[in-house]
């Protein structure tokens, strides 16, 4: 076996590593979301986030302001479960400090009425690593405007 084989079986195992980190931290963001948990969501985003979501209508949002409110005025109050999926996430490596994952994301959950619902988004998200800590700089969800999502 020549030493370049061995090489590129060494790299190809670091990135699968580094994207299994990507779905991980993202699967940790949208728990804190989940869970109505802003401090955790905000240690998890760049303090300039930018987004384009269904809820801001076709604006870009800048900063965690708007969506401070849906935490403290949705999520936190939401007692009932919440099960999120990742499917089919997709990762694009940018160096060693940036990536980029888009991943259908569904969400399970009852509504006010005790009926069990399911919601669909598009999401894209770009990670930023800072200080060996891995920060969302901006993301955009397709979909229509959803109890539940962030």
């Amino acid at each position: 076996e020549s030493s370049e084989s061995t090489n590129t079986t060494i790299e190809d195992e670091d990135t699968r590593v580094r994207k299994q980190d990507i779905i991980k931290v993202t699967e940790q963001l949208i728990e804190a979301i989940s869970n109505g948990d802003f401090e955790s969501y905000t240690k998890m985003c760049d303090p300039s986030v930018t987004a384009f979501e269904p809820e801001a209508l076709g604006n870009l949002v800048e900063g965690l302001d708007f969506h401070r409110f849906y935490f403290e005025n949705l999520w936190s109050k939401n007692s009932k479960p919440v099960h999120t999926t990742i499917l089919n996430p997709h990762i694009h490596l940018v160096g060693e400090e940036a990536a980029c994952i888009a991943y259908i994301r569904v969400t399970q959950y009852i509504d006010a009425n005790g009926t069990p619902r399911t919601a669909q988004s598009e999401e894209t998200r770009v990670w930023h690593r800072r200080d060996g800590k891995w920060q969302i700089v901006h993301f955009h969800r397709s979909g229509s405007p959803s109890t539940l999502s962030n």
